[in-house]
């Protein structure tokens, strides 16, 4: 087998020119299609009783990628959008391949002719101020673990940040001695924003910082681990779970909600739209590209909808339904 067909120096090359270097990829980004691709490895050295230094890239054909991808979905039971986003990062590296090794073009060309998976998109979920306050009550204060988790669930609940954002967040972002606190937030993509910090949240900030020694200016991480390393996202679900738990009997409704980190974005995104607060100001506050994805909030909202009909003067008695009496639009209409 010919060494241009060999992964190594493909997958170094994809890695350390095409996405650092003329990508200028986020630390994030790199290590999600590092991820990616090495479950795709992984699953090929299992499927074809290789390791994964003897695997080509020939290995790593369109029926394969395809079987990949159906185990994603099966087995572990990932969700499409998981699916795709696996899905995208091989495409990113098959289209290195096509212009790194001319030779394995055909290889590539095939692979990028998977398509994208549709996805049913579900309604958004969100929780009541009741129920958010029920999570952010739930650790023990008694603890310095449970003063920790209050201070992060507050964090998500007020700023609406992402789970990467909360978790990235250092001493020097933070802005808690001014007149209006405020924290830096570094977002997707490389769109960094600043948001407001609410007073009860500027108090627990303050307090966390003074008992773990940090000062305002230094750029520590300020959500850490049992190790004093940053928080990581399974340490960020695991905190939120845990509070669901802590929470249910008081709020049972929790029981049979999507609980995880997101939800708080998804519920502070439903309270500046129910409060009257513009959607141009909620995409900039949370950070989204495009303000169409800040609109599924307004479609969420039931309660807007039916206020909307109040206002509208609708009344919802049924009007006389048209009958149509040509035989080709009858059976249109009976199909």
């Amino acid at each position: 087998m010919s060494e241009h067909l060999l992964l190594a120096p493909l997958l170094e090359s994809y890695f350390r020119r095409r996405l650092t270097k003329q990508r200028n990829a986020t630390p994030a980004t790199v290590a999600s299609y590092r991820d990616a691709l090495r479950m795709l490895i992984i699953f090929a050295a299992t499927r074809l009783a290789k390791k994964p230094a003897a695997l080509a890239l020939e290995d790593l054909d369109r029926d394969l990628v395809l079987a990949f991808l159906d185990e994603l979905e099966e087995k572990r039971k990932n969700v499409i959008a998981t699916r795709n986003a696996r899905l995208a990062a091989i495409r990113s590296f098959f289209h290195h391949v096509a212009a790194a090794d001319p030779a394995s073009f055909g290889v590539a060309q095939r692979v990028l002719t998977i398509p994208i998976k549709r996805a049913h998109i579900e309604v958004t979920h969100h929780l009541t101020k009741a129920e958010v306050d029920a999570l952010i009550a739930a650790p023990d204060q008694r603890t310095s673990r449970g003063r920790r988790d209050r201070t992060f669930l507050l964090f998500l609940a007020r700023t609406g940040a992402r789970v990467s954002e909360a978790t990235g967040v250092n001493a020097n972002d933070l802005q808690l001695e001014r007149p209006h606190p405020q924290v830096l937030l570094r977002g997707k993509g490389r769109r960094d924003r600043v948001v407001p910090i609410a007073k009860d949240l500027a108090r627990a900030l303050t307090s966390l910082l003074s008992e773990r020694g940090i000062a305002h200016h230094e750029p520590r991480a300020i959500f850490v681990g049992a190790r004093n390393e940053r928080l990581t996202r399974f340490g960020a679900t695991h905190i939120v779970r845990r509070a669901a738990t802590e929470a249910v009997p008081t709020r049972p409704a929790l029981a049979d909600k999507p609980i995880s980190p997101h939800i708080f974005r998804h519920s502070l995104a439903m309270k500046l739209l129910q409060s009257g607060v513009d959607l141009l100001t909620i995409q900039a506050w949370l950070g989204h590209a495009q303000v169409a994805t800040t609109h599924r909030y307004a479609a969420a909202d039931v309660e807007m909808m039916r206020n909307g009909l109040e206002k509208a003067g609708v009344t919802g008695a049924h009007g006389v339904r048209f009958r149509p009496n040509d035989s080709v639009l009858q059976l249109l209409n009976s199909i």
